[in-house]
């Protein structure tokens, strides 16, 4: 039985030793390290080519933006996950970074390990916040809720890919999803992508700020 192939991983950022020493650790830890980049249109163009399941992208790229350098990712390959790796945990900075289509949100205080844990996890799907940082965001998300209808499904959505809609609302990663529906990691797996698709969401963000927005983060099993 083959192994499955290493994470694919770009890492943008405008400073090079430490951008060299991220994508250091990342190769030493068994992460395939296609790229690296230090503006955002040196990250669009080199991410377009090597298609790296990851892009881990700084926020202050000098003279250019990562979140517009996020957006553009994001449009041009649907397939790849941008996890922010930045020195700002300021609330507006998460929040745009996360409208630009960023699945999730590091700040560099983190360590190798949690940047390790993060990186590992988004590329499964699950969003990836620094402590704190999620709660913001479905905060802010039911807050953009303008009238939320509790407890109506999506006719489109089986009653099971509901339950875990509702979880993934709720915050809860694909294992804790599994554990709480008495499903496999898998079964959880491909329901949120049978959802993604009827949906024609791209991400986990996205698909969480549908739920909020029709209620479905009230009442999970």
């Amino acid at each position: 039985m083959m192994a499955d192939p290493p994470i694919s991983v770009m890492v943008v950022d405008d400073h090079p030793l430490w951008r060299d020493g991220v994508a250091r650790d990342l190769s030493e830890r068994g992460f395939d390290v296609r790229a690296t980049a230090g503006d955002a249109a040196a990250a669009v163009r080199i991410a377009g080519t090597v298609r790296p399941d990851v892009v881990l992208m700084d926020l202050n790229l000098g003279d250019s933006s990562g979140v517009d350098a996020i957006r553009s990712t994001v449009a041009k390959l649907p397939d790849t996950r941008v996890l922010v790796l930045s020195a700002s945990g300021e609330h507006a900075d998460v929040l745009e970074a996360v409208k630009a289509g960023a699945s999730g949100y590091l700040v560099k205080s983190a360590s190798a390990e949690e940047l390790v844990d993060a990186v590992r996890r988004t590329a499964e799907g699950d969003p990836v916040f620094t402590a704190g940082l999620a709660g913001l965001v479905l905060g802010e998300y039911r807050r953009m809720a303008a009238s939320p209808d509790p407890g109506v499904a999506t006719p489109e959505l089986s009653e099971r890919e509901t339950d875990v809609l509702r979880l993934v609302a709720k915050g809860l990663t694909a294992k804790q999803i599994a554990g709480r529906l008495q499903i496999s990691h898998r079964t959880v797996e491909n329901h949120v992508q049978s959802t993604l698709r009827k949906l024609q969401l791209h991400n986990r963000i996205e698909l969480v700020r549908y739920a909020i927005e029709h209620g479905l983060d009230e009442d999970a099993p």
